[in-house]
């Protein structure tokens, strides 16, 4: 769900955001009584207090890095929150698929203006859905209309569906084809709607244009240059290899269960990496530091336009959140099942922050994420 309306699990949406980033500008971190005086640490700390089973943020800047820990790897155990934990990423994906595409627009290969029916002929088709009339740019802005795939995959939206397909694999075109049942939210270009379909679109227009699967793309643009040691593609794979939490999701009960194995090819281009905060922090700081992208493309990345449903502003694979202390950042929210995570960078990649947590997170979860990220990137202006 977006804004007041209820939240819908599913694919990794920026769910609750609006009135997070507000409280987030607005108030400070709840403090528990006895805490460490670190300030990372009392804010990890205050995240954990709002029920999340395991929490874990690293925060960087030119000269430092910092972590901290709270809870645990699981549920009725004491194994602590492992360093350097990979967990999914969700719909952090995004800025890296945006990145890829962006630089096949430096080298030509592709314009932002592109249609979707000059990529992909026939895809974007039927109930109203003309990829003729979408462009390229309108699928990383969020502004094609085209509807949302995820209220259609089982394994996200209930604790049956989950237990029944969390091992289904899916191909992007399957994907598109359950879009494609609905009809689309408004006509390109007129409004501002979240859809992961928009990206999953985005990883088959990358795999038209190179000859070469997204997942390759995005290893051999991204994750070896920046040496992303603990970052995968895990394509229709289950497991989380090597350190990492369980992740629990309660499909808007009251009781949690453990969804850390799932197949995440239904989230191809929109959500499907696991990574580190560690990685992340490296690949905001490259990001935004010039080192991905040639400054034409990284100008088209960060203008801004008004995302309605999330009450911040969207780029291109990055949303841009006001700070506390005034200006803003750019990073994106991510959520796959279990794992709900929230990063970020200053805008020239000096300083990053990212925390994850590993349990569904209600609206007080995303205001202590929020607000920990915003005070973080402020620090360094205090």
């Amino acid at each position: 769900m977006h804004g007041s309306r209820r939240r819908r699990r599913g694919l990794l949406v920026l769910t609750s955001l609006a009135t997070a980033v507000l409280a987030a500008s607005t108030a400070p971190t709840a403090v528990a009584k006895s805490r460490p005086t670190d300030p990372l640490q009392r804010q990890v700390e205050a995240i954990h207090d709002t029920g999340a089973v395991g929490v874990h943020a690293e925060v960087t800047s030119p000269d430092a890095r910092d972590s901290a820990y709270a809870g645990t790897a699981a549920t009725n155990t004491r194994r602590p929150m492992p360093r350097y934990g990979r967990f999914r990423i969700g719909s952090a994906t995004k800025t890296f698929t945006a990145t890829v595409v962006l630089q096949l627009v430096g080298e030509g290969r592709l314009s932002l203006e592109d249609t979707v029916e000059q990529w992909l002929p026939g895809v974007v088709r039927g109930n109203g859905n003309d990829g003729s009339r979408i462009t390229v740019r309108q699928l990383l802005q969020h502004t094609s209309g085209i509807p949302d795939v995820g209220p259609e995959i089982s394994a996200l939206n209930s604790a049956d569906g989950y237990r029944a397909e969390r091992f289904r694999t899916y191909t992007p075109e399957d994907l598109v084809g359950l879009a494609m049942r609905h009809p689309p939210k408004f006509c390109p270009g007129a409004g501002w709607s979240y859809s992961n379909t928009n990206y999953i679109l985005a990883a088959m227009v990358i795999h038209k244009v190179t000859g070469r699967s997204w997942a390759r793309e995005v290893r051999d643009r991204i994750i070896r240059p920046l040496d992303l040691r603990d970052t995968s593609t895990p394509g229709d794979f289950p497991s989380i290899l090597g350190p990492h939490a369980q992740g629990y999701t309660a499909f808007g009960t009251d009781t949690d269960i453990d969804v850390t194995e799932l197949n995440s090819s239904m989230a191809v281009g929109s959500g499907s990496i696991i990574s580190t905060a560690h990685d992340l922090n490296r690949f905001y700081a490259a990001l935004l530091g010039g080192r991905l992208l040639a400054p034409a493309q990284l100008d088209e990345m960060t203008t801004t336009m008004p995302a309605p449903e999330l009450g911040v502003r969207y780029g291109l694979g990055l949303a841009e959140i006001p700070l506390p202390c005034g200006g803003s950042y750019f990073g994106h929210r991510g959520e796959l099942l279990g794992y709900v995570a929230w990063g970020g960078a200053t805008r020239d990649g000096t300083r990053t922050a990212v925390v994850y947590v590993t349990r569904d997170g209600g609206q007080d979860t995303q205001q202590a994420m929020t607000t920990l990220v915003g005070q973080e990137l402020c620090r360094t202006r205090s």
